[in-house]
């Protein structure tokens, strides 16, 4: 892929503050029209590293392109980006128009280009009736797209948004997930997208890059991280509930744990294991329960300590031998606390670690 295909490079980015490197020799490109979400807890570097890429941060080392231009030391004006923060910034004073148009007097733009841009932004994003309203007179979902009408009118490139639904209520940010998906796919902008949420991750991104400690653990696909994460750290933060982790032994095709053997002939090796010491990971939802128990290439059974109903699914904690087990089964499942489950499993949906660098096997 060439150059002009890349929206953003980032190459070897270092920024410390002081003694404290907070990004460390990250690398990163991000495709012409993808929408790329940054992942991760707190303090895993996701926002500052969206900050340097608006210019809002000087960085330490390394370079930044945007659209194959150098932007390493340009104003974050200069750029050819939108941003919208978490918190929606808004002119208290001005009206929902005046707001969108700020920046473009700001700017010089002429009259009737500042015009024809506030209207198809106010179009695109549904507030025409909201225009002569100030910020005060709105909800917290009419400000958010009022914040993100702000960065649309500026006909960006690409577009940084910085964790932007994360003061509204769960209801209202389904609803605002969903139109951001619909805006992206209707713009064709480059979006880059900052959470703590994999939700938001799984449903918006074109791809997924998971951070922790200024440094990218693993970027691809909803499905690869999903499916094929790379390290057990990944595997963990994706999920909810997260995976099942089982300590155990792995020799040749067959991985062992207390009584049980599961045979590995199926699994997608990525490296040639070196290491008999290794942990297994199995989503809750891979545990075969039910009818399908005794097609399963394996079956056991685990005694069941808790339930809880979920409505739709039922999440059940079982003891298999010390281990504790999660296993999410059908809503309406007939399990209560004390029966020995009969559970099954596929080896092949499992993921292996290295018990000691827990990078996936």
């Amino acid at each position: 892929m060439n150059e002009k295909q890349h929206s953003v490079q980032i190459r070897d980015l270092d920024l410390s503050f002081g003694n404290i490197k907070v990004l460390q020799k990250l690398n990163l490109e991000i495709h012409e029209g993808e929408f790329l979400v940054l992942l991760g807890s707190s303090g895993c570097g996701k926002s500052t590293l969206l900050n340097c890429i608006a210019g809002l941060l000087e960085i330490t080392d390394g370079q930044i392109f945007i659209g194959g231009r150098n932007v390493t030391w340009s104003e974050p004006s200069d750029r050819g980006i939108g941003m919208v923060f978490q918190s929606y910034a808004l002119y208290p004073q001005m009206t929902v128009e005046g707001n969108l148009s700020f920046g473009l007097k700001n700017a010089k733009m002429p009259k009737t280009e500042i015009a024809q841009r506030v209207s198809n932004a106010a179009e695109i994003l549904q507030i025409e009736p909201l225009l002569k309203r100030k910020p005060g007179a709105l909800s917290g979902g009419q400000r958010q797209r009022v914040a993100i009408g702000r960065a649309l009118v500026r006909d960006a490139d690409v577009f940084l948004f910085d964790e932007p639904l994360s003061n509204l209520d769960a209801k209202l940010r389904a609803d605002l997930r969903v139109e951001l998906k619909r805006l992206h796919q209707r713009l064709k902008n480059t979006m880059i997208y900052v959470t703590h949420d994999q939700v938001e991750a799984m449903t918006l991104a074109d791809r997924i890059a998971i951070m922790k400690g200024g440094k990218i653990m693993q970027l691809g696909t909803p499905d690869e991280i999903y499916n094929r994460p790379e390290n057990r750290y990944v595997a963990d933060f994706i999920g909810s509930p997260s995976m099942n982790f089982l300590d155990g032994h792995l020799e040749g095709n067959s991985f062992s744990v207390g009584d049980l053997v599961l045979p590995m002939k199926e699994y997608a090796f990525s490296n040639g294991s070196t290491t008999n010491q290794a942990t297994i990971g199995i989503r809750p939802e891979h545990i075969i329960t039910g009818e399908l128990v005794e097609r399963a290439q394996v079956s056991t059974r685990a005694k069941v300590d808790l339930v809880e109903p979920m409505g739709s699914d039922t999440l059940v904690y079982a003891k298999l031998g010390n281990d504790q087990l999660l296993v999410r089964m059908d809503g309406h499942a007939k399990v209560k606390i004390g029966d020995n489950l009969p559970i099954g499993f596929d080896p092949s949906k499992a993921s292996l670690f290295d018990r000691s660098t827990e990078a996936r096997l």
